[in-house]
């Protein structure tokens, strides 16, 4: 070992010690406390420090705080600045402590949450953050793992056990898993105790879908696989108890590895502000530098500073500096010190206002919408891209059994009036039957064999595994691996077919008051590649078939030539569930000679034992069995989306917000759930990338980009092109293109689909560039099979290549944490306790559809108060400071202010700051209803119509104008060293006040004619802020000089208020200055309107919207464009896992009785 390092290799995994706590303490592994809160004790001030003076304004208020303090610089006084910042940032501090509280006390609830750890011979209740590695611990049904643990037993046979793992994935389907045998017989606290042995896992990682490790009892080692892995975040449901030891604690879990810090997060609007702060700095310090170089001059050339005053000449030059800090301090409210409280302020408001809406209350699962930190709600309201996860964000994932066909008959548990069977013009009935048809049919029709068929396959051939409950005998619970199996099996069991028993080698079945039992020779597994699963049985009567489902493309391929009459009308159902929305499979079997069964088992048996490329083999053994098949008919399921999703992704869509799915699915899944939804439209063309190497898939982008470009009218071949690619270069360092998403062409009518092998390649540099702007041009995009880290360098990837576009992810599950993070805005999916995705969100809801309120209304409103508040604060400060300017320029250039120091101080947090207030929680440019009806109205936001550099100078030369007019109107009317009544010549001081007043009056009235909306705090605002003035300046003028803090007011209020010039003046001056204002408001609404000023119209005359009469002439050409798609793909999905259950399922055996533990 050298003095300055260690030869010793990092640790590659860690050794656990089963019921040796001593030794496990001695590794010092992470303790099981969580936190996900922005601060702590120790954090807070730097972190707060660090994001407070991340913003511009703050860190030019220290700056002249500090120089306020050397010696007799400062014309103000000297904490005229400190204090009002200081009293800024404590308001934020409190804000930011609010809001983390909130965080605080989530993790405080999880942490104290109880388990059962084994102590002794017997389990113990501890609190989680109590658990460490190497415990045992007894979770029961119903409750969530504390940690990452590995399942030794449980009270199921054969160690197996059932978890949801919705708050990892969002998935509500159970999910098997499956102890090792060496220890599925520890089934009391006794046994567990003597367990002795070693567990080497790997090293905690974020990975929620791989574990390596093994278990070493005496001298026999044993794999650990993710089987065995429980993770922390899953719940326990329908297995009375498992015993598991625990492996990785706290932030070391999986479901804690996949999440991040809570990043600092910027908007749109704050970054703007930055920059315009900078600009006014530079406004700022060239009136310094010129009132500087003034008194520079007068003081080398002017007779008054050298003989009046008698200024040393000499010195000019080394005053120059000091002086350009002197004027920095006069000047230094041309930045609004009250603007960054002010916005945090409303902000905070904002999203008390999110948080109480009850329009986004979701009722069932009593949980109300979150602003989890208000600081971003005015992004809301500039949404570019939307990336959501498919499962639980989109769909409920509840699989519901809704239509078959059976024997070329079609039946629906409910038939629609327009679906009810009628004859058509050739005399053959056409239609749905019910139910009820279906029983009647299966007692005497020509299709009662098939439909007994088509039900006895429904319940022999699948994975499932039945569940008795206890309390309620009789009643069965299905256990399946995918919730599309489970629609199957319960849809057959409401159909009388009710599968009962499932033995290693047989499944049985009950219909019609008696128990039948198949035996299950061998189950072919589905896998994406063979879309089908099938299973062959032995009939009671002895007799071998082959039961088979799967998509109709590959059903349809294998059917027999002969024998099969119900193909053309199989097809037409197909088409009409299709169209639904609805996932189809087709239904077939095919008997099988025994001689041909012994002979193909053989076949089977060698791929089952063959070491290398097993599933390729045995898949080529199933294709010699799975022939000549004969069609029964088919299923519908229907996978429920969320209410309201195609209506919001519809809404969405038309306010210029495109969506992107990032999903885990498969892609014909995806596919399926898009067109259902309303993602997918009849009219898009599908461009699918499935490629399997780096240059197929840049070949594959490239080809189909040119193909786009060349749709456009866009010969150009190469990518990086400013104009018609949409590219524009960034200065510095080495050149780079990004995307200008405003100079993009409208989106085409495509979809792009791409699995997550090819996007894996599509996300390397030297191709992610060419599919991010094929992407943007089209108008979806869904992208399968992906990980939580593509999803999150999804995200990264258009939010740093896409110039000024906003990103918003949305997912519910703690896969989706990556990119909810990774996005600008991130919004999880809540309404269950302890979701992940919910916790580490900006935002929470409890249904996707309130997304549509969420950022058409809120955000709208949001983005566009904000906006008139940040100009509105710019415009009132600068109004004011800027008089300072002009009256240096008559004073000399001396430094002297014209108004008194704490009155001045005053502006920002007494007589100007309701009117900004009240503009910024009340004002609302449209009615939330006319932003629903009108979602077009969203892209003003995504253009920053409102806010924007353009607006914030047109606002600085308004300013400019204002205060010249005011200082110049008042000085003709009240004049130079005016007679006051008693005799006295008036002072600066007098005439200060006088334009302080008429200020104050001007930026009221400016405030009156930007409100949209009068309510009853803007009446407040609007006049109780001159009322406050008026009553305030005379008992502080009077007592302030008697304290004293402000001997220059001594006297004043008497001739102010007895002036006629006094009053003159405030009435005329405001008239004046802004009746250009007027002017121009009556003539951009009358002859430079914009699309929200009609819409303002069409709500104040409650003008009748004719939209409506053209919905059944779009309803008819949807019908016929969703047709033509059908005759070019039907849908079809099948969810099951794909391998592995076969094995499970051999070992199960449903009438053991299970052990009590």
């Amino acid at each position: 070992m050298f003095w300055f390092g260690s030869d010793e290799e990092p640790p590659t995994d860690r050794d656990i010690y089963l019921n040796c706590p001593e030794k496990n303490a001695e590794k010092q592994y992470l303790h099981n406390g969580i936190t996900t809160a922005k601060y702590n004790v120790f954090t807070f001030l730097f972190r707060f420090l660090f994001e407070q003076f991340s913003k511009y304004a703050n860190l030019f208020f220290l700056f002249i705080g500090v120089i306020q303090q050397i010696g007799d610089l400062s014309p103000t006084n000297k904490f005229g600045t400190l204090l009002p910042l200081s009293i800024v940032l404590l308001a934020s501090a409190v804000k930011e402590i609010l809001e983390d509280r909130k965080r605080h006390a989530q993790d405080d609830e999880t942490n104290n949450r109880l388990v059962k750890v084994l102590s002794g011979s017997s389990f113990v209740e501890k609190k989680w953050n109590q658990v460490v590695v190497g415990d045992i611990v007894r979770v029961e049904n119903g409750q969530f793992f504390p940690a990452d643990l590995v399942l030794l037993s449980s009270s199921e046979p054969d160690a197996l056990c059932y978890i949801e793992t919705s708050n990892l994935d969002g998935e509500t389907n159970l999910k098997i898993r499956q102890g090792l045998q060496e220890t599925a017989d520890l089934l009391s606290p006794e046994q567990v105790a003597s367990l002795e042995g070693l567990i080497k896992s790997e090293l905690p990682n974020n990975s929620l879908y791989t574990f390596e490790g093994t278990l070493r009892l005496s001298q026999k080692e044993i794999p650990l696989e993710p089987a065995q892995l429980l993770l922390r975040g899953a719940m326990l449901r329908n297995t009375r108890w498992v015993y598991g030891v625990v492996v990785f604690t706290g932030h070391e879990t999986k479901l804690m590895k996949n999440s991040t810090k809570t990043p600092i997060k910027s908007t749109k609007v704050e970054r703007y502000v930055n920059t315009q702060i900078v600009f006014l700095f530079i406004i700022l310090l060239s009136m310094a530098v010129i009132c500087s170089f003034g008194m520079f001059v007068r003081q080398l050339n002017s007779p008054f500073e050298t003989y009046i005053l008698q200024l040393d000449s000499s010195e000019a030059g080394s005053m120059f500096f000091w002086n350009i800090l002197t004027f920095m301090i006069l000047f230094n409210n041309l930045i609004p010190l009250s603007l960054i409280v002010t916005m945090e302020f409303v902000k905070f408001s904002l999203g008390s206002l999110i948080n109480s809406d009850l329009d986004m209350y979701h009722e069932q699962s009593d949980t109300p919408a979150t602003a989890r930190t208000s600081s971003l709600v005015e992004e809301l309201g500039q949404i570019d891209y939307i990336f959501s996860d498919k499962t639980g964000t989109l769909t409920c994932n509840v699989m519901e059994f809704k239509m078959c066909s059976i024997g070329g008959v079609a039946y629906a548990e409910t038939v629609p009036d327009e679906k009810k069977i009628r004859l058509n013009e050739d005399g053959k009935e056409v239609g749905f039957h019910d139910f009820k048809r279906l029983f009647a049919n299966l007692e005497q029709s020509h299709t009662s064999w098939h439909i007994n068929e088509f039900l006895t396959l429904l319940a022999v051939c699948h994975t499932v595994i039945p569940e008795t409950v206890d309390d309620e005998p009789g009643k069965i619970i299905y256990q399946a691996s995918s919730p599309d199996e489970g629609a199957l099996v319960k849809g057959a069991a409401t159909l009388g077919y009710t599968f009962t028993t499932r033995r290693p080698k047989s499944v049985s079945i009950t219909h019609h008051d008696k128990e039948e039992e198949y035996e299950v020779l061998n189950i072919c597994e589905f896998n994406s590649t063979r879309k089908r699963m099938s299973s062959l049985v032995r009939t009671p009567e002895g007799k071998i078939k082959l039961y088979i489902k799967g998509a109709d493309t590959v059903i349809f391929e294998r059917l027999a030539k002969e024998g099969n009459e119900f193909i053309d009308s199989t097809s037409v159902h197909l088409e009409e569930y299709a169209s639904e929305g609805l996932r189809t499979l087709c239904i077939a079997y095919r008997d099988i000679s025994d001689e041909e069964y012994a002979e193909w088992s053989k076949i089977y048996d060698k791929a089952a034992t063959t070491i290398n490329n097993r599933q390729d083999a045995l898949d080529k053994a199933a294709e010699i069995i799975e022939k000549d098949l004969i069609l029964l008919g088919a299923t519908a399921i229907e996978d429920k989306l969320q209410d309201g999703v195609p209506d919001t992704i519809h809404t969405l869509a038309t306010a210029g917000i495109k969506l992107w799915v990032l999903t885990g699915d498969r892609q014909e899944t995806a596919i399926n759930i898009g067109y259902s939804c309303k993602l997918l439209t009849e009219e898009m063309s599908l461009i699918i990338c499935n490629e399997e190497t780096h240059f197929a898939t840049k070949e594959f982008l490239e080809q189909k980009l040119l193909a786009v470009k060349a749709g456009l009218g866009n010969d150009t071949p190469s990518a990086a092109v400013a104009t018609m690619g949409g590219f524009s270069s960034i200065w510095g360092g080495s050149k780079k293109y990004k995307i200008d998403k405003d100079a993009l062409p409208d989106p085409e009518p495509l979809a792009l689909i791409i699995d997550g092998r090819s996007l894996e390649f599509a996300l390397e540099d030297d191709i992610k560039l060419t599919f991010l702007e094929l992407a943007c041009m089209c108008k979806a995009v869904v992208c399968c099979r992906v990980s939580p880290l593509q999803k999150a360098l999804v995200v990264k990837l258009v939010k740093k290549n896409v110039l000024n576009s906003v990103t918003l992810a949305i997912g519910d599950g703690a896969n989706d944490v990556g990119m909810i993070q990774a996005a600008h805005v991130g919004v999880g999916i809540s309404g269950m306790e302890g979701l992940q995705a919910a916790r580490s969100a900006d935002f929470a809801i409890a249904q996707f559809r309130f997304l549509r309120k969420l950022l058409l209304v809120h955000g709208g409103w949001a983005y566009s108060r904000l906006s008139k508040l940040i100009l509105y604060s710019f415009y009132k400060n600068i109004t004011l400071y800027l008089i300072q300017l002009w009256f240096a320029l008559e004073n000399g250039y001396s430094g002297q202010t014209l108004f008194e120091s704490w009155t001045q101080s005053a502006y920002n947090v007494g007589f100007a700051v309701l009117q900004p207030v009240a503009i910024g929680i009340f004002d609302t440019f449209v009615s939330a209803r006319m932003l629903d009806r009108y979602p077009q109205l969203y892209r003003l936001g995504q253009r920053s119509e409102f806010y924007n550099h353009r607006t914030f100078w047109s606002w600085i030369i308004n300013s400019f104008f204002h205060s010249l007019i005011m200082y110049q109107t008042m000085s003709w009317i009240y004049g130079e060293s005016a007679m006051l009544p008693d005799g006295r010549i008036a002072n600066n001081w007098l005439f200060g006040q006088m334009v302080y007043t008429t200020d104050l009056l001007t930026i009221t009235w400016k405030a009156a004619l930007i409100v949209d909306t009068w309510v009853k705090f803007t009446y407040v605002a609007i006049f109780g802020s001159i009322g406050l003035w008026f009553v305030m300046f005379p008992v502080y003028a009077t007592v302030g000089p008697m304290i004293p803090i402000s001997a220059e007011l001594y006297g004043i209020v008497g001739p102010t208020f007895s002036s006629p010039s006094f009053w003159f003046g405030i009435i005329l001056v405001p008239i004046i200055a802004n009746f250009r204002d007027y002017v121009w408001k009556f003539l951009k609404r009358n002859y430079l309107c914009r699309p929200y000023h009609i819409i303002q119209e069409i709500q104040k005359y409650n003008i009748p919207d004719y939209r409506p009469r053209m919905e059944w002439f779009r309803k008819q050409v949807h019908k016929v464009r969703q047709t033509q798609r059908l005759k070019r793909s039907r849908g079809y999905a099948f969810s099951q896992n794909e391998s592995g259950q076969a094995n499970l399922i051999r070992v199960y055996d449903t009438t053991r009785r299970k052990p009590q533990g």
